[in-house]
């Protein structure tokens, strides 16, 4: 079977890293999973890096993730809080992981969700940098990022190819889009401080 194709499927209660003194772990989209699912993976021909669609049964959101270790307590996973918020669940709920291959990005499309992000300088080569903590993206995912000790949320309004893609040791082309409750001269800013600028269709 080839490893795209490979179906291996689990439940796990969900935690936020906070939990385990993990909260470096905020920085990215890793999730530490129990030894008893590696030791599974061990007898199956996956591909490394990990990654694993996550899906909450009761708000039907999905999102995606890679592995940092395997040392959580047998029935538990702990997550960043920023994809617990990304899922709509609360903490200790039972949501559903499932093994797979995504393919290498080419494209994303980020949107910032205040202008606050434009004091960056240099925007694009932060995002770039900040983004090598991260295994994969989702579309229609918020994540966060933290640069000079300020949290900045950024929405994933859409990847390429596919809703979900890999960004492991692969060059993505970035665009972004001004946030959604910026005025003209506030998008003309975001316009002129990053060449990729598109207008926002919303």
């Amino acid at each position: 079977m080839e490893k795209k194709n490979l179906i291996f499927d689990f439940q796990l209660k969900c935690y936020p890293v906070s939990f385990i003194q993990k909260f470096e772990l905020e920085k990215g989209d890793k999730i530490v999973l129990p030894p008893s699912i590696l030791e599974n993976l061990s007898t199956l021909d996956v591909e490394w890096p990990l990654m694993f669609e996550l899906k909450s049964k009761f708000s039907g959101r999905v999102t995606h993730c890679g592995v940092m270790e395997f040392i959580a307590d047998e029935g538990c996973a702990y997550i960043p809080y920023w994809m617990m918020q990304n899922l709509a669940i609360c903490e200790g709920e039972k949501i559903s992981f499932r093994y797979k291959h995504l393919e290498k990005g080419t494209f994303v499309k980020i949107q910032p969700q205040t202008l606050d992000f434009l004091d960056i300088s240099n925007t694009k080569a932060v995002l770039e940098s900040k983004l090598r903590n991260f295994t994969c993206l989702t579309k229609s995912d918020t994540i966060s990022i933290e640069y000079n000790e300020i949290i900045y949320w950024l929405n994933v309004v859409e990847v390429k190819p596919g809703n979900a893609i890999s960004i492991v040791e692969t060059d993505v082309n970035v665009d972004f889009i001004a946030p959604n409750n910026s005025h003209n001269l506030e998008k003309e800013k975001f316009k002129n401080e990053n060449n990729n600028y598109e207008e926002s269709s919303d």
